[in-house]
């Protein structure tokens, strides 16, 4: 029995993964990645880097991230503790869904990972104070290929769901989108 069922999104590629936990009155196990059984959706990617944050405060919003390539990522994410509304939005040129945006809740009490692969730009809003997140990673940081989009941007229009507390002043200093970004040529 499989421990993982990938689940699709409106945006092809961007897959939401549900693990399946083994528990009874002691607890739990779950298998938060596993390279065979994950195989069909990694194919030859590895994971290189695994992430562990904390955000203290409700409703502080992280991202948009992305890395050009050749550094661009497949990225896991999972929430540990408290919740999140995990955004993806698609860069990939030539997209039908090109600066499409999805989200899902993703929370301690619920085992569901949020795969976003290459070509995408990634960032959360923390519904709950002492949000745990853990990311996996094929491809390690690169402060060279490092970018942004501003999450605020309206060509985007994301609808995040709580007032914005917080962003990094880095966050805040990503310029919005104009018609000569044309997407990321992977």
């Amino acid at each position: 029995m499989s421990r993982f069922t990938p689940h699709a999104t409106p945006i092809a590629d961007l897959v939401l993964l549900e693990r399946h936990p083994l528990g009874d009155a002691r607890g739990f196990l779950e298998r938060l990645y596993c390279q065979d059984e994950l195989r069909p959706l990694l194919g030859e990617r590895r994971i290189v880097q695994i992430n562990r944050t904390l955000t203290a405060q409700a409703g502080t919003v992280r991202g948009l991230h992305f890395q050009h390539p050749p550094h661009a990522e497949l990225k896991g994410v999972t929430c540990l503790r408290g919740a999140i509304f995990d955004v993806a939005v698609d860069l990939r040129q030539g997209s039908p869904t090109f600066l499409h945006w999805h989200a899902e809740r993703l929370g301690g009490d619920q085992p569901r990972t949020l795969v976003i692969p290459e070509g995408f730009a990634h960032g959360f809003q923390t519904l709950t104070d002492d949000c745990e997140l853990l990311y996996l990673h094929t491809a390690a940081y690169c402060p060279e290929a490092e970018a942004g989009l501003n999450a605020l941007d309206p060509r985007l229009a994301i609808a995040w769901p709580q007032p914005i507390t917080a962003r990094s002043a880095r966050d805040t200093q990503h310029a919005e989108l104009t018609a000569a970004f044309t997407g990321l040529t992977l």
